[in-house]
């Protein structure tokens, strides 16, 4: 398992509950019912800003920008995670396929799914809602979503 320096524990029930009374319609269908935004559509499809893109639900790490890259599908697609412990893996067998979910390590929020056609060195395509995610540009603080502090408060470099 790759270390981190980001605390995975699950957010408390009460954390849950106020997040999740935060929520959009669209939010709570992508992020906890497993749904999927329209494609072209989310915010981040055409971001080139330098940053970090947090899970939206409780803003651990998941993508640096460096690894993002235009996959054409209309979905944020990225090469590799910021760490391999801040994802989960989860066969998905939905709608007649057999593909991967990625999900929070963290919270478990619906993200997107994984495709083994995507550009070296990993050769895998991350593909992401929008919806899913919130960034953190370059020298800002990374969101502290559950108030954990340090290194969640750090600014990046």
């Amino acid at each position: 398992m790759t270390m981190t320096k980001f605390d995975l524990t699950p957010p408390s029930s009460a954390q849950r509950d106020a997040i999740v009374a935060g929520l959009t319609p669209e939010e709570h269908d992508v992020l906890l019912e497993h749904g999927t935004e329209a494609a072209f559509c989310g915010v981040f499809v055409d971001n080139h800003e330098d940053g970090v893109y947090t899970c939206r639900f409780c803003g651990l790490p998941l993508f640096q920008s460096s690894a993002k890259f235009d996959s054409g599908t209309g979905w944020p697609s990225f090469f590799k995670p910021y760490a391999e412990a801040h994802i989960r893996r989860v066969r998905d067998t939905s709608y007649g396929m057999v593909r991967v979910e990625e999900v929070c390590a963290r919270c478990g929020s619906h993200l997107g799914h994984v495709f083994p056609d995507g550009p070296p060195p990993t050769g895998e395509r991350h593909c992401l809602n929008s919806v899913s995610l919130t960034f953190t540009g370059k020298g800002q603080a990374l969101p502290d979503v559950l108030g954990r502090g340090s290194p969640e408060g750090q600014a990046l470099a």
